[in-house]
């Protein structure tokens, strides 16, 4: 691998600005200062140093963001704040996108990654990787709803996967229901617009997993963090 693209990789910087950085002797390979940019390394045993601090190689990078409402699952927006503005400037990359999206006004579990091929496992239909909502909805949700989305629903002249549909709890007097429901694909709005399909409402909506892996209680909405070995391999397993 070219030195340059090494620290650009390494978020050092742009591939003209880390080349600048090279040139001024900022940078030693193995103890001794390079200034070509066009030196080869071997990421995985040189030691590389910028300013005398040894860079440690880490090619693909996995957060787990707890989605807060009033962002956009975009990298980048002139009017809209993104999920990326959440990122500290340390931990920041240009590279790094969300898996997927969520509605601004929805939270929940938001993967960001700069693992392309990761991405399109999660997201291809033929996975069939499991998404689960949970969402408060105006409206009784019923059996007959279950089995309409057991089948699939029919959203703008397009069937739907067949989706699982639990009835946490409904509130008679107040005309709302409680549910949670599994999904092995993500159409735009899908939840919304299936709920929509059946009569009723989504007034809040939430993904609380994602493969084998649940959202953490513990991390709080608007807060991100690294994922785990295990959490990485469990992100695309099926749900215990």
């Amino acid at each position: 691998m070219r030195l340059d693209k090494f620290l650009a990789d390494m978020g050092y910087g742009s591939r003209k600005e880390v080349k600048g950085y090279i040139k001024k002797g900022r940078v030693t390979v193995n103890d001794q200062t390079i200034k070509s940019d066009k030196a080869q390394v071997n990421e995985q045993t040189d030691r590389i140093c910028f300013d005398q601090e040894l860079i440690h190689y880490q090619r693909w990078y996995y957060y787990l963001l707890h989605k807060p409402a009033g962002v956009i699952s975009a990298t980048v927006d002139s009017y809209e704040d993104t999920v990326l503005d959440l990122f500290s400037e340390e931990d920041f990359r240009e590279d790094l996108f969300p898996v997927g999206r969520l509605d601004k006004d929805t939270e929940g579990f938001l993967l960001i990654t700069n693992d392309g091929g990761l991405a399109h496992q999660l997201l291809s239909p033929k996975k069939h990787v499991e998404k689960e909502y949970y969402a408060q909805v105006d409206g009784i949700m019923t059996a007959a709803d279950q089995t309409i989305f057991e089948k699939g629903v029919q959203l703008d002249g397009e069937w739907t996967l067949p989706a699982q549909l639990t009835i946490i709890g409904v509130d008679q007097a107040e005309g709302t229901s409680e549910i949670r429901l599994i999904l092995h694909e993500g159409k735009f709005h899908q939840v919304k617009r299936m709920v929509h399909a059946v009569g009723k409402e989504v007034r809040y909506l939430k993904r609380i997993r994602m493969g084998g892996l649940a959202l953490p209680a513990d991390l709080p909405v608007g807060s991100y963090r690294p994922l785990t070995a295990d959490e990485l391999t469990a992100l695309a397993q099926p749900k215990e």
